[in-house]
């Protein structure tokens, strides 16, 4: 049985990568911290996350987040992303209002440097 009632997640250093739906459904989650090391988040990882606030990939060599790894994360305000981010799939922030604007179509994954430069932008 999964830990549904998580509020802080420290991911330890020398982790590349996070599985698919590793913390679906955690809607207490409000923390994550992610090691230099991690390359790639997968499918539903953070999916439905909904207290998370925000999500700080900066100092990570993330290349990969994958579809709707942050879908449905409805308190999610606050994305950053390093310069290794080179794709990502569909979904990803599909009902995160507080984090996208309207402007910016990130649904379906067409313009992935449009969005990259979005959240680099605000930086």
């Amino acid at each position: 049985m999964f830990a549904y009632n998580l509020v802080v997640v420290d991911i330890p250093e020398g982790i590349t990568s996070i599985g698919e739906g590793s913390f679906i459904y955690c809607r207490s989650l409000k923390e994550v911290k992610f090691p230099k090391s991690l390359t790639f988040i997968g499918g539903g990882s953070f999916e439905d996350c909904s207290s998370l606030e925000r999500v700080d990939l900066l100092h990570t060599k993330v290349q990969y987040l994958g579809d709707s790894a942050f879908s449905c994360c409805r308190s999610l305000r606050e994305m950053k992303v390093p310069d290794s981010l080179q794709k990502f799939g569909v979904n990803l922030f599909w009902g995160c209002f507080k984090l996208v604007p309207s402007d910016v179509d990130v649904d379906w994954g067409h313009d992935v440097s449009a969005v990259v430069a979005y959240f680099r932008s605000i930086q």
